[in-house]
């Protein structure tokens, strides 16, 4: 399994609950599976299906989530397909010739084709080793997103009474829970529950004052970030996306009251990075499988603290940081109470009063914002501070914090790189995240491959994707390393799908200019010599720390007062980043200076933990 995993996805290793999950799928036994999104769902069955005999059978609510899905599965060589209202009949029929051929491992469905006699007959004759019920809470009526026609999935269990049952949710309370395993009849089934904790998703919420003020500026931090901003009507959409255009920023509506046509081109777009904002009704997301989304804004009140969770969670499914962003007013409460009356189901409206109220205690609450939020989901949380919410940072009041790379990503690099996957992309007419995703690029990045072999290190690249884009990727980062004299740093053995980044390691280009420091020279005459700007000689002498290669420091020119001053930002900040340590300091200090400084931190940092016959004398 871990072979498959590394050729088709380029995993090096199971997320938390995946290897026990897919153990039980593989034992042809019933499984009910609750993980937060961007835990890695479908990979428990996607990876089985590949070693089942038979086809697995897929059941989604969502047609974008399908299609998505299936271009996805192809790309990394898996034979996938869908059938959906939108192909066309020779559509439908040549992808049923294909499934007949057994040609198909994964095949995708609307939960209402198990309405027609047709279809049913069909699956009789094909040999269906497995089926997975994906969004499985929209079977219960207990459940916040109920689709009547779940309801008719119950019928599989007759059609097919020996094949195992994979029933999938990012949310269910325990009575939803115990309905989806009635409904389906899966009376022995394993429950797994994997938490609804989402660690790299900062929580924050804000008063609603000069609120798309406070929106363009989290937006321009880095126009190429993507963004779903939720507003709840379809005037609002409008309004803030026409205002977002006006500001600069790549910025669509959608509702309901769009076309279809205009509403797939949208998402469409937004999948492709055509543009970068969708300003949205609640309609939005749910069939969106983009793992790169890095802020989730909700201008007006969610529906409930479930949907205020699952829309959230369509932020940094690929586990890189993101942004969740609430402006709240006491004033939208008023508003949400109107509506409410205007429900004629007593009992309809009770329960519409209950979600507002719990909606306003996790906005009111002075608590961890992330406590508030597990504990409503029944799980217990002992921490005091989960450090990544406006209570636990302090940020009350404020705009939210920096989302920002790992301080020893190469930032042009990545930048490059992402403009390369867009244009590649658009080439074979994939969403961009396919070609690779974030965390990819960032690696990349950051340990500079220069062999297919060190490419192979890079998470999330499989032999698939080494194949198609690898070679291109390689290049590409080459060409760039070697004109800022950067070196690969792949630690022999090591695999950079760790959560720790890879120790640095010297190459032979920051060994030549090691000597020169050690001859005395300073930071000017070895760039002058080597032929490279300051700034890549700082870089090389970076490298050269964090190998703890480098004994003593250049000769400074800085006067003591600037570099004091860039040091107290510096720890002020508590970061390594230079864009925010110079937006604090103002452009009469140079990113040259900043580095020098950073360097001199770090260096002084690893001297203290060196041996003292090792230290350097300056």
């Amino acid at each position: 399994m871990l072979d498959l995993l590394k050729k088709h996805f380029g995993y090096d290793a199971f997320r938390p609950l995946q290897a026990e999950v897919i153990e039980e799928v593989m034992g042809k036994r019933d499984t009910l599976v609750l993980m937060p999104t961007g835990g890695g769902k479908s990979l428990c069955y996607q990876l089985p299906a590949l070693r089942i005999p038979g086809m697995t059978l897929v059941v989604s609510p969502l047609i974008a989530l399908m299609k998505d899905q299936v271009d996805a599965l192809m790309e990394n060589g898996i034979a996938a397909a869908y059938l959906s209202h939108t192909l066309s009949e020779g559509e439908i029929e040549a992808t049923m010739q294909k499934v007949a051929r057994h040609e198909v491992k994964l095949l995708y469905v609307a939960p209402e084709r198990f309405t027609t006699q047709s279809f049913r007959f069909f699956l009789r004759e094909i040999p269906v080793g497995l089926i997975a019920i994906d969004e499985a809470h929209c079977i219960s009526e207990w459940g916040h997103d109920f689709r009547p026609d779940y309801r008719g999935l119950s019928q599989l269990r007759s059609l097919f009474p020996r094949v195992p049952l994979i029933a999938l949710t990012a949310t269910a309370n325990t009575r939803v829970r115990e309905d989806i395993l009635e409904q389906l009849r899966m009376t022995d089934a394993k429950v797994f529950v994997a938490g609804f904790n989402r660690p790299n998703l900062t929580y924050i919420i804000r008063p609603k004052q000069k609120a798309f003020e406070a929106l363009v500026q989290i937006a321009s931090r880095d126009k190429d970030a993507s963004m779903i901003v939720y507003c709840g009507s379809r005037k609002d959409t409008e309004r803030i996306a026409q205002k977002l255009e006006k500001k600069g920023l790549r910025a669509l509506p959608y509702h309901a009251g769009l076309t279809p046509k205009i509403r797939t081109r949208t998402q469409e777009k937004f999948i492709r990075d055509e543009v970068t904002i969708i300003v949205a009704t609640i309609a939005f997301g749910m069939g969106i499988d983009k793992p790169d989304v890095r802020f989730v804004v909700h201008m007006d009140f969610p529906k409930s603290v479930e949907a205020y969770y699952q829309e959230t969670g369509r932020a940094g499914r690929d586990g890189l940081p993101s942004e969740c962003i609430f402006f709240y007013s006491f004033g939208d409460r008023r508003k949400q109470e109107y509506f409410i009356r205007q429900i004629s189901d007593e009992e309809e409206q009770r329960r519409a009063y209950e979600q507002l109220r719990r909606v306003m205690q996790y906005a009111e609450s002075t608590a961890c914002r992330r406590k508030f939020l597990l504990e409503y989901f029944g799980e217990t949380v002992t921490e005091g501070s989960c450090g990544a919410c406006d209570r636990c940072l302090g940020l009350i009041h404020q705009v939210s914090a920096t989302i920002a790379t790992a301080s020893d990503v190469h930032q042009p690099l990545f930048e490059q790189l992402r403009v390369l996957r867009r244009r590649l992309a658009a080439e074979k007419g994939i969403a961009p995240y396919m070609v690779f995703g974030d965390r990819s690029l960032q690696d990349m990045a950051r340990i500079f491959p220069r062999t297919p072999e060190a490419m192979k290190q890079v998470f999330g690249v499989g032999e698939r994707k080494m194949t198609q884009f690898g070679q291109i990727f390689l290049r590409h980062v080459s060409a760039y390393a070697d004109e800022h004299g950067l070196a690969e740093c792949v630690p022999a053995g090591a695999s950079t799908s760790q959560t720790r980044a890879p120790r640095s390691v010297a190459g032979f280009t920051h060994e030549e200019t090691c000597g020169l420091v050690e001859e005395g020279l300073s930071l000017r005459e070895i760039a002058e010599r080597r032929g490279f700007s300051v700034g890549t000689i700082v870089a090389h002498l970076e490298r050269l720390v964090e190998a703890q290669r480098l004994r003593v420091l250049p000769p400074s020119v800085m006067p003591f007062d600037r570099a004091e001053k860039i040091t107290a930002v510096f720890r002020a900040l508590n970061t390594w980043l230079l864009t925010p340590v110079r937006e604090k300091l103002g452009e009469d200090f140079s990113f040259d200076e900043l580095r020098w400084v950073r360097l001199k931190m770090k260096w002084e940092m690893d001297k203290k933990t060196r041996p003292e016959s090792e230290r350097g004398l300056r």
